[in-house]
């Protein structure tokens, strides 16, 4: 996911060749998925107007896009709230993760070119240094970018419709606890390279199965449980 920001100043909104709310929107969507603004918390049209230096308008109509998303909840007597990550909307996710990048990574067996690999491993290359700088938030951009890259490997133009929107959930979660999970999750991700590059589509399927399990059970127990 392309970071909004640069250097050490917060930014307001206007810069951009977007529409307002559309700037708002990508600006309002990122603070989430990063952490800035935190699972549970009052975001007011008010305070948000104040964060991105705009009219409420646009941020009112953000909000109505990121609650259809999923991202944020519209609670009576209380407005808009970041919505939490807790253990039936984790299991939601990762049943549809495994069945998607499990096709996507058997198909991009069959069909990686030497380019496709090469650029494969360099995303490796790019997380394993962010990993060893513990830059995280570059870890869970790359993490999105390795699994976003298996998909257009893919060929297949659904899985990668499908796909789109689901990222930006699958980075939140990562995002939480990328810190403990990003050693493990590269090491698990070479090895669904590897049987890509070998075009080896029974073992793709299985190291991807293998991660999404383990990304699952990380993810459950780092969040929340139901009452």
């Amino acid at each position: 996911m392309e970071q909004q920001y640069g250097g050490d100043q917060p930014r307001t909104i206007g810069g951009d060749h977007l529409a307002l709310r559309d700037q708002v929107l990508v600006e309002l969507r990122r603070r989430i998925v990063d952490g800035e603004y935190a699972q549970g918390e009052r975001l007011t049209e008010n305070r948000l107007a104040d964060d991105f230096g705009v009219s409420r308008n646009p941020v009112r109509e953000a909000l109505r896009v990121v609650e259809a998303e999923g991202f944020v909840r519209i609670l009576p007597r209380r407005g808009a709230v970041v919505a939490t990550l807790d253990e039936s909307a984790i299991r939601d996710l990762f049943a549809v993760r495994e069945q998607l990048e499990t096709l996507a990574a058997g198909l991009a067996a069959e069909r990686a070119t030497e380019a496709d690999v090469a650029r494969l491993r360099t995303l490796l290359d790019q997380a394993s240094a962010a990993t060893e700088a513990e830059d995280f938030d570059r870890v869970a951009e790359l993490n999105s970018a390795l699994h976003l890259a298996v998909i257009d490997i893919s060929g297949n133009r659904w899985l990668a419709s499908l796909s789109a929107a689901m990222y930006q959930h699958v980075h939140w979660v990562f995002r939480v606890g990328a810190a403990q999970r990003a050693p493990h999750s590269w090491k698990e991700h070479i090895r669904v390279v590897d049987a890509i590059a070998a075009g080896d589509r029974a073992a793709a399927t299985q190291a991807a199965r293998q991660h999404v399990e383990a990304a699952a059970s990380a993810a459950l127990a780092a969040s929340p449980r139901e009452s």
